[in-house]
């Protein structure tokens, strides 16, 4: 390690840089901590000489071990982020992550529910309890707005414009959107604020629009066995989480004539690209029902 500082203060500056300017979720920064510490043995624990070959050597031995694509692409963009807040601290003389290629994790088309399915989802009858009326609610909002499960978690009821329609969503990177859902959703969340929550809420729910049994914000664990549950319930659905209704909604956006930069914009994507997934997605499932239906296909 460099003369002027050491390895703990290193990985602890670092992690405090990814926590608070960068505002990386804290998986991520575990995910990153444990990147970089792996590097540093590699290294023996000095920067001095840590160049491009040194960065090289050490993702081979990564891909060598069997490390997914996903991960080795994850550990490449650690490395750049890594050397390059080394080289502004100036303890590095320059930066070798310039040099290192971005390894391209493979991008597998996500599983999304037909239309018919969704409707079926959210079909399903209800008696009326408490966690019904919740699960109903949770259900229809995350279809109608594409919302990730920690955006949803996060909803307190004056983020819902009722009058409006669109629920106000802080998402990666603290940024601020709003988010259109219909009529469905809205009937939904009606009954679970006027007959549902009231009967769960403690002092410490605060302003949560969904709760746990226990009166508190309800967590991601519960939304996904809401999420799982209620596709176990219908007849050919595939089972997958919070985020499958998420890729549905886009790709039956899609479907139904949305153009891709609106929808960029209702799921928070940062890029085009990240969206343009759901037109493969689209384009798989046209394929699909041509080799099935077409007498020549």
């Amino acid at each position: 390690m460099s003369e002027v500082v050491g390895r703990e203060e290193v990985v602890g500056e670092f992690g405090r840089h990814l926590r608070i300017e960068r505002d990386l979720s804290q998986h991520t920064v575990r995910a990153y901590l444990a990147d970089v510490n792996s590097l540093l043995d590699h290294v023996d624990g000095r920067l001095e000489g840590l160049d491009i070959g040194v960065l090289r050597e050490w993702l081979a031995g990564q891909y060598r071990a069997g490390k997914a694509r996903a991960t080795l692409a994850r550990r490449t963009a650690c490395v750049r982020t890594f050397t390059a807040y080394c080289f502004r601290r100036g303890w590095l003389a320059a930066d070798p992550g310039l040099l290192l290629g971005s390894a391209k994790a493979a991008r597998p088309l996500p599983a999304v529910l037909a239309q018919e399915q969704a409707q079926a989802v959210l079909e399903v009858p209800s008696a009326g309890e408490p966690k019904e009326l919740r699960d109903q609610a949770l259900l229809e909002l995350l279809y109608a707005t594409g919302v990730r499960v920690s955006e949803l978690c996060a909803l307190d009821v004056d983020d819902v414009d009722r009058e409006r329609h669109v629920i106000r969503v802080l998402g990666k990177g603290r940024k601020e959107r709003s988010v259109p859902f219909g009529l469905p959703a809205l009937r939904a969340v009606d009954r679970w604020c006027i007959h549902g929550r009231p009967l769960w809420v403690r002092a410490r729910s605060g302003a949560a629009l969904f709760l746990g049994v226990r009166g508190g914000r309800i967590d991601a664990g519960t939304v996904r066995r809401v999420v799982h549950a209620r596709l176990a319930q219908v007849d050919g659905a595939p089972d997958m989480g919070p985020h499958g209704l998420r890729h549905s909604a886009a790709t039956h956006l899609l479907e139904g004539g949305a153009d891709l930069r609106s929808v960029q914009e209702l799921l928070g994507h940062a890029s085009l690209n990240t969206t343009q997934i759901y037109t493969h997605v689209s384009i798989e499932r046209l394929r699909a029902a041509y080799r099935q239906a077409h007498p020549r296909a």
